[in-house]
């Protein structure tokens, strides 16, 4: 029953936001609020100018060696009697990451210039 209630109200909730969202902003459109810039400086070029993809790959990898130390920690108390498999499953899972690390700058794709 609880979760008939809970599921009820979320709908009824999130269909209310949707009609106020809808229906409540102004859809007047302005000349200046068109355009691109809105600091009164006609644009030179695009607004829209591409990322290279090498960028996300970077931040990718970013992300990817960032969020090893997070999944470390977790492991660190449930082995605080045995050392030897804290070692050895940290330094696989190291040893995992690096090599991917390796292949990828083997590969090129760390390099921004082509």
């Amino acid at each position: 029953m609880n979760l008939i209630a809970f599921l009820l109200i979320a709908i009824i909730l999130s269909s209310l936001l949707i009609l106020v969202g809808h229906f409540l902003p102004n859809r007047q459109l302005e000349l200046n609020k068109n355009s691109p810039y809105e600091c009164g400086f006609d644009p030179i070029n695009s607004a829209r100018l591409p990322f290279s993809f090498r960028f996300f790959l970077v931040a990718i990898l970013f992300l990817i060696f960032d969020l090893e130390i997070a999944l470390l920690f977790p492991i660190l108390p449930s082995l605080n009697n045995n050392i030897y498999n804290l070692f050895f499953l940290s330094s696989m899972f190291l040893i995992i990451l690096a090599s991917g690390l390796a292949y990828e700058w083997q590969q090129g794709g760390l390099e921004w210039a082509e």
